[in-house]
């Protein structure tokens, strides 16, 4: 048996490497504002009455303060105690009209502004998803994969959704106590106020650092549980692999590392909050037996009353308390706003080939004629090596185009920019003598037909995955592209049939079954122009001949274009073509090239002869 002509050496299929060596780069961020970008009217609504509620939920504490000064006057002043039940009935009543107000005042602020998150960050991840799936193949290339698109949709939206929702509303109500306890403070009793506001700064200070240690540990801790789900996901996702190497003692070990880290975390974030909030209430503490001290100076000094002491003191602790409690919003802030970035970005990105762009020409038909004019391409990732210099090549409609060469000659290159992921730097595609950019994108695609080397499957049934092929493939239509696919047989021995799961990437199907789905998937549509792109080369001797009559069967009256493996599936073709340099050095029939002695020849001679040793 003849042996391997080539094995494709696409520019491309080394890019992991490539963004593994991406050097770091200073964080960007987007203007705070800015997160709120995709807000509709509704939205606007939502954060209006958010923003009044907080605020009315933020003053509720310096009001309290306020009452709380008048229940001490009413119990200190009054001569009787008729008069004192009389006051305190009536300070009793305010404490119920302020619980009152708190309570809608809270209801608006945290429905208002975590609805209004949600609507927000269900957008903007409906929006992103929509525009990733707009984009052209070269930017899948050069700037992503699809691990930080997953981690983009599931991650950082829960970063923009924490820092425009309820944060948001939590910032400005805690800005609220802090203004309004200060604003009643100074009412009340300047001098005091000036007095305690020596220990504002270190409530602060140490409320803020309890914050952000407790935060950067639990951040810590959530990276160290990521990293120990993805462990579990890595290893549940290949069982198969971990059973044959007997790895699961290397899965557990690998979990409880990462158990252990996240366990460290935990104590940190644990000392840290015991140091800080034993901090925080030492200076609280501390702060109140200065408030007494000076406060009692000032009853028998200035003529302050128990009660104006008691509200300066409470309300200067409330509001600077408050300041210090907001530093885990201005780091969700921060946090939101670099997560921003990238997404925002890539949801402006108009691409170059866009797949969602309605404008361009549709034909009643096309005959499949296809045409590659003096076409100069390299890849977007390594423009400086060049691909194709001058190639041209013209396949008839109807007809058989096989093209071989050696790795990294082009072939699939010449697929690719049929199916239009890239543009040619100069040169042109034609299709029917019309260049392929006139066309409007999706209908052309609808004309062609990919069989790729490496079929991808989709998790769910069978008839699903063909029918991905076609939008409202009818069951007579898979039936239909099953047959000629030689896939019929073997699906109707299976238990349920066209409704059996083919399990993650098809991993219940063997590869010539996964082949045959992908090859239906293809024709379900009749495509006029049908690409092969090594659909045999990784499948053994019987599973290939199998495979290889159901190309046979669907290649008949289209145009096709074979990128080859073995000289099993090219010897019939009309044309074969040797991709070398850039150009087409030499084409003809099997027998033609075969005598002529060229390039062809010495392939045959090279790949026959290690076939046989």
């Amino acid at each position: 048996m003849e042996g391997d002509i080539s094995v494709n050496g696409d520019p491309n299929n080394n890019q992991d490497s490539k963004k593994s060596e991406t050097k770091d780069e200073p964080s960007q961020t987007v203007p705070l504002y800015k997160l709120f970008s995709f807000a509709d009217p509704l939205d606007h609504l939502l954060m209006f009455v958010g923003t009044v509620g907080a605020i009315g939920n933020g003053i509720s504490m310096p009001l309290m303060t306020l009452i709380f000064g008048n229940m001490i006057n009413a119990f200190g002043e009054s001569s009787n105690t008729e008069e004192v039940v009389d006051e305190v009935s009536k300070v009793s009543l305010k404490f119920v009209y302020l619980a009152v107000g708190t309570f809608f005042a809270s209801l608006l602020q945290l429905t208002g502004w975590m609805i209004t998150g949600e609507r927000q960050a269900a957008r903007i991840r409906g929006l992103y998803l929509q525009t990733i799936l707009r984009q052209d193949v070269s930017f899948f290339d050069k700037e992503t994969n699809t691990g930080e698109v997953v981690g983009r949709m599931s991650g950082d939206t829960f970063l923009i959704q924490d820092a425009m929702g309820e944060k948001v509303g939590q910032f400005i109500q805690l800005i609220a106590t802090f203004i309004g306890g200060f604003v009643i403070a100074f009412i009340k009793g300047w001098l005091l106020t000036v007095v305690m506001m020596s220990c504002i700064p270190l409530l602060v200070l140490s409320g803020a650092m309890m914050s952000l240690i407790i935060t950067k540990a639990s951040s810590k801790g959530q990276a160290a549980y990521s990293t120990a789900a993805s462990v579990v996901e890595q290893t549940i996702g290949s069982i198969r692999t971990v059973a044959s190497f007997t790895g699961e003692r290397l899965a557990i070990s690998k979990y409880n590392q990462s158990l252990i880290k996240a366990y460290k975390t935990g104590v940190q974030e644990a000392l840290a909050s015991g140091l800080g909030f034993g901090a925080l209430y030492f200076v609280v503490i501390c702060s109140y037996g200065l408030a007494v001290w000076f406060g009692a100076k000032m009853i028998i000094e200035k003529g302050y009353s128990g009660g104006e002491v008691v509200t300066v003191i409470f309300a200067v602790l409330t509001g600077s308390m408050s300041l210090g409690q907001a530093s885990p919003s201005l780091s969700a802030f921060a946090a939101g706003q670099a997560a921003a970035f990238k997404m925002f970005e890539t949801i402006k990105r108009k691409p170059e080939i866009d797949a969602y762009d309605t404008t361009g020409r549709k034909l009643d038909d096309i005959r499949g004629d296809i045409e590659l004019r003096e076409v100069c391409f390299s890849y977007p990732t390594r423009p400086d090596e060049l691909i194709f210099n001058g190639f041209s090549l013209s396949i008839p409609s109807g007809t058989t185009a096989a093209l071989v060469g050696q790795s990294g000659s082009g072939k699939s290159t010449v697929v690719s920019l049929i199916e239009r992921f890239y543009d040619p730097q100069s040169g042109e595609v034609l299709i029917d003598g019309i260049n392929l950019r006139e066309f409007q994108l999706k209908w052309i695609r609808q004309k062609i037909g990919l069989v790729s080397q490496e079929p991808v499957l989709f998790t769910c049934t069978i008839k699903e995955n063909i029918a991905y092929g076609k939008d409202g493939a009818t069951d007579e239509e898979i039936r239909a592209a099953a047959e000629l696919a030689n896939a019929a047989k073997f699906i109707d021995k299976l238990p349920q049939g066209y409704d059996t799961l083919v399990g993650e990437r098809g991993v219940q199907l063997s590869g010539g079954q996964k082949q045959r789905v992908a090859i239906a998937r293809a024709i379900v549509k009749n495509p006029k122009i049908l690409l092969l792109d090594e659909a045999t080369s990784a499948l053994d001797a019987e599973s290939e001949k199998v495979v290889q009559d159901a190309l046979d069967r669907v290649m008949v009256d289209r145009t096709t274009i074979v990128v080859a493996h073995r000289l099993s599936t090219i010897k019939g073709a009309d044309l074969i073509a040797v991709v070398k340099n850039g150009v087409i050095a030499e084409k003809g029939k099997h027998e033609t090239l075969l005598n002529k002695g060229g390039d062809y020849a010495s392939l045959v001679a090279l790949h026959t002869s290690a076939s046989t040793s």
